[in-house]
This record gives structure tokens, sequence and C-alpha cells, in this order.
């Protein structure tokens, strides 16, 4: 299931770490897909850390006094943390951020954007009133408000691209970029085209990325199955051709994932 941390690997196994995810309201959840706060206490010279394999969206965040926009990032980050602290995050539904950007999306992969790039002033001020805002609710409602001040009209392609999206997501019987264009009746350059606009990567990253994530959850889940079960289960049945895209996004074999699992090492929350 994306969205379940699979793993975490704490420099210290007693590190206070926690992390919280909220609905988006009603007239925002066709754009949002959620909201998200990490949060940590840690004693004096203790440090932690959790690496990440992005889902393919745009994540606003809150992080000290840095307000950013983040781009699908296409590779694996470790996040140290120390003392106490929190970040907040307002994690975007695959070509919901195109509304609020107004430019492909693609123009910001693998990249950081300063929230005040995009919006000015308002966003240092709202940046300053999250930082003072006491817990979860107070900055949900005040994201929500400046994201529904800043809508623009509907653009009736999200929802086109959403459904897509979905159908990478649930359908097993999708193994191909093909698979969709027949199934959605789409030209193949069109297809590519809408995902470089509204999603910032091709639809063959997100199908990859999507297996990537549930291969991850599975292995860390059933941590005895054979990993070629879950490779073929997926829709790989090349076997050598998941080893080297496991690998590659999460940093080892699906062998030694597993093993790491079944000790609670496992190195990447997806």
């Amino acid at each position: 299931m994306l969205g379940v941390r699979t793993g975490f690997e704490p420099d210290r196994g007693d590190d206070r770490y926690c992390l919280d995810r909220f609905p988006a309201a009603d007239d925002l959840a066709d754009l949002v897909e959620r909201h998200w706060l990490v949060s940590w206490d840690l004693p004096p010279g203790r440090e932690g850390s959790v690496t990440l394999l992005p889902h393919p969206c745009v994540n606003l965040w809150l992080d000290g006094g840095r307000f950013a926009v983040s781009g699908v990032g296409r590779e694996r980050f470790t996040y140290v943390y120390r003392g106490a602290g929190r970040v907040f995050g307002v994690k975007f539904r695959p070509g919901g951020f195109l509304p609020f950007l107004g430019r492909p999306l693609s123009d910001i992969t693998g990249a950081v954007l300063p929230a005040e790039q995009l919006w000015g002033p308002a966003a240092t001020a709202l940046a300053e009133r999250m930082a003072a805002a006491p817990g979860a609710d107070r900055l949900v409602a005040l994201v929500e408000e400046f994201l529904r001040e800043r809508r623009p009209p509907p653009d009736p392609q999200v929802d086109v691209v959403q459904r897509i999206v979905a159908a990478l997501l649930h359908d097993r019987t999708i193994a191909r970029v093909d698979d969709v264009t027949e199934r959605f009746n789409i030209n193949p350059r069109t297809l590519q085209r809408l995902f470089q606009r509204y999603v910032g990567v091709s639809p063959k990253w997100v199908l990859r990325r999507y297996r990537l994530h549930e291969a991850a959850a599975v292995l860390a889940r059933e941590q005895h199955r054979p990993w070629a079960d879950v490779a073929a289960e997926l829709g790989y049945f090349d076997q050598s051709h998941f080893i080297r895209d496991f690998t590659a996004a999460i940093g080892m074999t699906p062998v030694a994932y597993a093993q790491a699992c079944r000790r609670m090492e496992a190195p990447v929350s997806a």
C-alpha cells in the first residue's frame, strides 16, 4: 500500500519519531491527497535519520523557517533530524499541483522551489503563521485557506490524468504503457505530453515507481515470501529486470531488503 512506511532505521532504537497524516477538506480533495506532520523529540547530542522513496507527486512543506515546494523526486533521499522539531507538508495528487504552478510540472521535477517564488510575500506571511501554529489542526486550516484563495478554475485534464494514474496504481493488468493507451484510447505521444505537463515524469516511470513501492511493502510485510513470486505478481516476468530496478530504487537487492526487514533494519520508508 502506497503511503505506508515499509521500514525505518533510526540511528538509535529508542528515538521518538512520529508521522501523522490528515485528510484534505472535501473541496480540496480533488487536488490534495493529504496533509502530513512529522515530529520528533530526541535527547541532546542524539540524531536519527529516515530514508524515503518519493511518490510521483508534489509536496508543499514547512521545515523550520524554510517553506518550499518539492517537485517529483526521482531518487531516494535521507533526512537527518536532531533535537526536537517538526515538518509539516501537503501532498498533492498527481496532476493536482499544476493549477497552482501554471506551467509544466516537468519544470520542477527533482527540484525544490521556495514558496516565495510562487506566491511572493503572502507565502512568507503564511510560513510565519504556520511556524507559530500550536498543532496540526491549525496548520491544516491555515494552508487550506491559503490554497482556496489561490485555486484557479477547474482544469478537466487534471481529472483525466488522475484516472490514468489511478489505473497505473490499482490495475495489475496494466504492465506497459501500451496497455494505458489502449485502455484510455489515447495517442502515445499525447499521453507522454500529458504526463510531462501534469505529473512531471513519464507514465512508464510512474508505473515502475508504483510497482517498486508495492514490492517493498510486500517484502516488508511478508518477509519470508520468495521475492520472485512478488516480482511476477507485480508484472515483472524478467527477474533480472526486477532485481535491477529494485536495487536502483531501494539501494539493495530484494533478498537483502527482506533480510533487513526481518532484522527491523529496512533502509527505506516508502
